[in-house]
């Protein structure tokens, strides 16, 4: 099975998200190609009130251990609740950072 949907069955199941976008980065990464190592998670669930972002963060990794520790480099989590969704990023998800690691670093201009 592929580990994009691991991921997105489990959340699916712990969380019963009203809103969960998994998404495969491993194409803007220095990685062959089909590579399923870097992925981002937007994940909107009325488990997260009350929670700090550090609380909802472990409590994805916890759900996702097992291709943490065997398939994902990375993984970028972006966690809210119904109300927090709405109010901010209803209309556009929030982009992940590019990357800079692996070969593509190395083709940055070196500056003093």
């Amino acid at each position: 099975m592929l580990v994009h949907t691991l991921i997105e069955q489990k959340l699916l199941h712990a969380f019963d998200p009203v809103f969960l976008d998994v998404v495969n980065e491993s194409h803007m990464h220095s990685v062959g190609p089909g590579a399923e190592s870097h992925f981002k998670v937007v994940i909107v669930t009325p488990a997260f009130e009350g929670q700090r972002l550090l609380q909802r963060h472990r409590a994805v990794n916890a759900v996702v251990a097992e291709e943490l520790a065997e398939k994902i480099h990375a993984l970028a989590l972006h966690t809210y609740t119904p109300s927090e969704w709405y109010e901010y990023y209803a209309e556009k998800p929030p982009a992940s950072p590019k990357c800079l690691g692996g070969s593509k670093r190395d083709k940055l201009p070196v500056t003093d």
